[in-house]
């Protein structure tokens, strides 16, 4: 593959081009990968579509927990597709260059969309947070108006911070190599190609993972302390084990996401490996994404009854015709 450079004004050669190293290192496994990735993006795409219809169409469903999670749903599929394709694209063409704009661009789309994913789990907790805490004043508080501002907020709030982290990085010389060993244009990997000192750069990555990923987390933790104590007084066993079921999903999915996100982001940069980059980032980028359908919907009564009463009502028209 050819190693594509241009000379700078102050004398150092400069990467225009990357080569997405991805799973190369597994040859005899291309086309099952290949495969796999393919149905794991059928099944993102209809699961989270299925939520997406199902929120939209039942009236029981119309409710603010609902409505956020539409958009979650939305999100899912946007955040998928920023790497899925490109992943695909190379494992079938096997050309592994990626222009260093298309690069940019990609990392960008995906700190933004990974910035709106912890705004919205932080917003979805504060739902549950009045729903169970303030049950009386949840109509007032989490009006429709609140709710779009609240969702709005959720996937603006991060753009300044993130296209801001993407030009200040990109604009790096990458002398070291062009080869980026990873399936995608992600942060870490990208900084090991910089040349000269890059602390500055690392130091901006902690404080925007801080603001952006850390801050949302340790307000969902306090949500939940608040929620877990509110609970607990609830005088029947049936009345918490209801509260903890519209809790369980989203805790679960918390913790998968932010969990593996902060491993890869705020381990310092010389502690870094490929294999464990890769394996992490397919926590946080497929196997979450893949998995929050069925989270939400085997794990939810609602939508449980909202989907046995779309397929009843499927079945009873084509039983008319």
């Amino acid at each position: 593959m050819e190693y594509t450079k241009v000379r700078s004004a102050d004398n150092v050669s400069t990467v225009t081009q990357f080569i997405l190293l991805g799973f190369s290192d597994l040859p005899n496994l291309q086309g099952f990968l290949f495969g796999m990735f393919s149905i794991v993006y059928l099944i993102i795409l209809v699961g989270n579509s299925f939520i997406i219809v199902i929120t939209t169409l039942d009236p029981a469903l119309q409710k603010p927990m609902y409505f956020f999670l539409a958009n979650f749903s939305s999100l899912e599929i946007c955040y998928v597709s920023v790497t899925l394709p490109r992943i695909l694209f190379n494992i079938g063409t096997q050309n592994r260059s990626i222009s260093k704009v298309a690069c940019a661009t990609q990392t960008c789309f995906f700190l933004m969309l990974g910035a709106t994913e912890c705004f919205l789990l932080a917003v979805m907790s504060y739902d549950r947070f009045v729903a169970i805490c303030n049950p009386l004043q949840y109509p007032l508080v989490m009006n429709p108006i609140k709710c779009t501002q609240l969702a709005a907020g959720s996937w603006l709030g991060g753009m300044p911070f993130q296209l801001g982290q993407t030009c200040q990085i990109f604009s790096l010389h990458f002398c070291n190599s062009n080869q980026i060993n990873h399936f995608f244009c992600d942060l870490p990997p990208i900084l090991k190609l910089a040349c000269g000192d890059t602390f500055v750069n690392e130091l901006s990555v902690y404080l925007v993972t801080i603001l952006i990923a850390t801050v949302p987390f340790m307000l969902i933790l306090a949500s939940y302390t608040r929620i877990i104590a509110t609970i607990l007084k609830l005088p029947t066993a049936t009345g918490r084990a209801k509260a903890f079921s519209t809790c369980s999903s989203h805790l679960l999915v918390v913790f998968l996401f932010f969990g593996s996100a902060t491993v890869t982001y705020l381990r310092p940069k010389s502690t870094h490996s490929p294999g464990t980059d890769k394996l992490f980032s397919l926590f946080y980028t497929i196997v979450t994404p893949m998995f929050n359908p069925l989270i939400y919907s085997l794990r939810n009564k609602d939508v449980i009854a909202a989907l046995q009463k779309l397929l009843l009502r499927k079945s009873c028209h084509v039983r008319v015709y």
